[in-house]
């Protein structure tokens, strides 16, 4: 996998859902974006009326999302954050191109069948324009291919899997918002070897696309000439336990441990870790890099040091302006405190509404996609770091690839996740590999 890379003092993937962008389902199909997107043709009123999830007053967006048990709780935020931001336009800016939003979510509970189901409900009965911000690896691949094969726009998935961005020209509907999995997992590989040669690494993964990609990535970036991979341990979704692969790691003489897991399942690392009197350096996925991985582990101390990836701003940045209109918008239209997770969700709503501004004229499935393309060429969103950009194209899904080390400062008792450095490396697309 060739990438170009500057310095190697810290390391860059992919922009955090720095924004995303609400995409169109028509009711049959409609062919995919090919060629040149303002090739597509600008519909007439009457047949603007007739599309999927338009009406002269509505635009109707979908998604499926964890709402309920462990990972409900996990990633709750970031859905908190999309239905504030869309709760906000539609009070105090009167909607977007004269309609008001109306957003659907059904929860799958985080299961593929479950995807499939509510997936099902919102095309066929909620007649959605769009699915946006769909989240989960496993959920998502098991409607993905439905979604592309429907012409329904299937953009800034919760998810980095590798696959969703491999094949722009082959999957042209879906567009993920996170940044890929093996390419964090290449950054935490290339990252030990040069600041912890010598020791021992071991790896916790989640028994799914999220989790392979990231062993693939961590088995890439390291050097096996300065550390030795000694254990991988997986896990399923599913499971209520992970104590027996926490021994298995500790017994294996990890000395650093890479968590690709989410919120619930690196906590339980951490604790169980502690338990056993053990305590290696951690890298752990960014889908951590939220305060509320503080309270999931429940002594923020035992954190203290480990490491994660982010590109955006932090939540607790109140003096910058876009920060600090987001604590006003949680505030007044939120249900949860302003965290680094509910400025992802937040960044999703806004990139949505914008790139349905730029295409009020053609509310189509076509349409957006031509307008995401416009929009997004060197693009810098609100939230990103300064300098961190991002470009979209037919053959280019991927929103941006720059990412910055965080680490994790307890004081007085509270976790927090700050930047090391300013400093990056960049790595080159992998749609030009």
């Amino acid at each position: 996998m060739g990438r170009g890379m500057a310095s190697l003092t810290l390391v860059v993937a992919a922009c955090l859902a720095v924004l995303a962008v609400a995409c169109g389902g028509e009711e049959e199909g409609g062919g995919p974006p090919t060629g040149t997107p303002a090739a597509a043709e600008t519909p007439t009123p009457s047949e603007v009326e007739e599309v999927q999830g338009i009406t002269p007053t509505q635009i109707i967006l979908g998604s499926h999302f964890a709402q309920s048990g462990t990972w409900g709780a996990a990633y709750a935020p970031v859905l908190d954050g999309m239905r504030a931001y869309f709760k906000y336009v539609n009070e105090e800016e009167g909607g977007v191109c004269g309609r008001e939003i109306v957003f659907k979510v059904e929860d799958d509970q985080y299961l593929p069948s479950g995807a499939v189901e509510v997936v099902s409900k919102l095309l066929d009965r909620d007649k959605v324009f769009a699915m946006i911000g769909c989240l989960g690896t496993a959920a998502h691949a098991a409607v993905w291919e439905d979604l592309n094969e429907r012409g329904v726009p299937d953009l800034w998935i919760m998810s980095g899997a590798h696959m969703f961005g491999a094949e722009p020209e082959k999957y042209p509907w879906s567009i993920p918002g996170l940044p890929d999995y093996y390419v964090e997992g290449t950054i935490f590989g290339k990252y030990i070897s040069e600041n912890f040669p010598g020791k021992k690494v071991g790896i916790l993964y989640q028994n799914d696309d999220y989790g392979q990609d990231e062993l693939a990535g961590l088995k890439n970036g390291l050097d096996p000439e300065k550390n030795e991979l000694v254990s991988e341990q997986s896990y399923e979704i599913t499971a209520i336990s992970i104590r027996s692969q926490v021994t298995n790691l500790k017994n294996d003489g990890a000395e650093v441990v890479v968590g690709a897991c989410i919120p619930p399942g690196c906590a339980q690392l951490v604790r169980e870790a502690d338990r056993l009197g053990w305590h290696p350096q951690y890298f752990l996925g960014y889908v951590n890099s939220d305060p509320m991985m503080f309270q999931y582990v429940g002594q923020p101390e035992l954190l203290e040091g480990a490491i994660t990836l982010g590109a955006t701003k932090l939540s607790d940045w109140t003096d910058d302006p876009a920060v600090a209109e987001h604590h006003r918008i949680m505030n007044e239209y939120g249900t949860m405190p302003a965290g680094n997770f509910t400025m992802v969700g937040h960044a999703v709503g806004w990139g949505t509404v914008a790139a349905l501004r730029n295409t009020c004229d053609d509310l189509t499935p076509q349409g957006l996609m031509n307008s995401i393309y416009d929009y997004y060429r060197d693009f810098e969103g609100e939230f990103s770091m300064p300098g961190l950009t991002s470009t979209l194209s037919p053959t280019d899904h991927l929103l941006a690839e720059s990412m910055m080390l965080l680490e994790a400062r307890v004081e007085d008792g509270k976790g927090r996740w700050e930047f090391m450095s300013e400093e990056t490396i960049y790595f080159e697309k992998l749609s030009e590999e």
